[in-house]
């Protein structure tokens, strides 16, 4: 039974050196979050410093691509220590590129996920929808077993049109194909809900906008950015908001988070 309310980020912060530069420690503290998850770090183990590592009052826990530098990486700084940790999928593929972190806390599993961008070729698309395909069947196995999932993570797909600023513009390009959309359609036919969309069924907001055309400024912008629970969770009552947080910077995409409690 979770004693107390716990806060939880998760933001692609599009490469982790950068955010550095652009304050992430000062928005880090304001944010002030139990369990902070980010993804697409961009770094290798090397690169993994000291300052980046030891946040004093968490410990830090890192996946990296071992199959090309520069790219993908997920992090997770936490003030609740884990029972178990767990990096991979047990699918290579996937786990050499870093895009998952597996956390079980008892009262529920905590993942960190990247999901992959379709985006730069159908070789990469179909990559994509095979992950998720396999991510979910791996999910759906703790779920069956009674076990109580969160998951966060860059989803890389605009669920439905209220997600994205130009729904048919954008019908044709991955990040809004039918194929991906059934995916989610799929999971939430499942038993996972979309915690932002739980509480707040009609609002527009997004959490990433593209560098170009002045977008953010003028809120040109996707939400593919979630925190899904597995139903349980909510029939608990546990969860207790769920928010994007637009006034935070440094990345093309913003905070989101998910408070739960007992």
């Amino acid at each position: 039974m979770i004693k107390k309310p716990i806060k939880m980020i998760c933001w692609n912060v599009n490469g982790m050196r950068a955010v550095v530069r652009n304050d992430f420690f000062k928005s880090f503290r304001k944010i002030n979050a139990d369990i902070f998850a980010i993804q697409e770090t961009k770094l290798q183990e090397s690169q993994l410093t000291e300052e980046i590592k030891k946040i004093e009052g968490y410990e830090s826990y890192w996946s990296h691509s071992t199959v090309k530098k520069g790219y993908s990486g997920v992090g997770i700084y936490t003030r609740i220590k884990p029972k178990t940790v767990t990096y991979d999928l047990g699918i290579s593929r996937y786990d050499d590129e870093g895009r998952t972190i597996e956390m079980d806390f008892g009262d529920f599993v905590f993942f960190n996920v990247y999901f992959p961008n379709g985006k730069m070729s159908d070789a990469r698309l179909r990559y994509k929808l095979d992950f998720y395909k396999d991510f979910f069947e791996y999910a759906d196995s703790l779920k069956s077993r009674g076990r109580s999932l969160v998951i966060a993570g860059d989803f890389n797909t605009a669920h439905n049109e209220i997600d994205l600023k130009n729904p048919k513009a954008n019908e044709k390009y991955s990040g809004f194909l039918r194929i991906e959309r059934d995916l989610l359609d799929r999971m939430v036919a499942n038993g996972y809900v979309d915690t932002f969309r739980y509480f707040y069924p009609d609002t527009v907001k997004y959490s990433w906008w593209s560098y170009r055309f002045n977008a953010r400024a003028k809120n040109i912008g996707w939400r593919i950015d979630y925190f899904f629970v597995t139903e349980d969770i909510v029939r608990k009552g546990w969860v207790k908001d769920s928010f994007i947080d637009n006034d935070i910077f440094g990345s093309d995409h913003c905070p989101i988070g998910l408070v739960m409690a007992g």
